[in-house]
């Protein structure tokens, strides 16, 4: 049976927080990926457990699909600008533990998307750049089946007749 989390199609969200380890790969790809798929649509931030630094491989990877994540700034649950969302959705248990203490006493539904942690990995630059590859691509896979593209509705002719 798979172990991963069924994922199912959000009703209307307006803010999202995705949460992780240090906040540099995992959760700022997913914070990169819904900015750039519903630009101003819903507002997005991410965060870690613990702060870390910007990862080149996590912005090398991104850029393969013309997203910038080179401004992105790493930050800890605690340098939220604002604590309150929709929704958030964690990639390690850690930061699922943070969430759901910060969920506690708000509306808000947390949950968790195991993804793969990249921190520690070793090999060729090839080998971490198809690692992160595949972690991007998990992510979306996931995002495309929680926020799957609202059809527009259709279009009327205008022209005269």
């Amino acid at each position: 049976m798979d172990d991963q989390p069924r994922i199912t199609p959000a009703g209307d969200i307006g803010s999202i927080l995705f949460a992780c380890n240090i906040n540099a790969v995992r959760s700022a790809m997913a914070e990169a990926i819904i900015k750039a798929r519903f630009p101003g649509q819903i507002f997005t931030d991410s965060c870690g457990v613990t702060p870390g630094v910007q990862d080149g491989f996590a912005i090398a990877v991104m850029s393969e699909i013309d997203i910038d994540l080179s401004q992105h700034k790493p930050k800890g649950f605690e340098d939220l600008d604002c604590e309150f969302f929709d929704i958030i959705i964690s990639f390690s248990p850690e930061a699922h533990e943070q969430a759901l203490a910060l969920t506690r006493n708000i509306d808000c539904d947390a949950l968790f998307w195991p993804v793969d942690n990249l921190a520690g990995l070793q090999g060729s630059r090839e080998e971490r750049l198809r690692a992160y590859r595949a972690v991007r691509e998990d992510i979306i896979a996931k995002l495309a089946l929680y926020l799957p593209e609202k059809e527009d509705s259709p279009a009327t002719d205008d022209a005269p007749e």
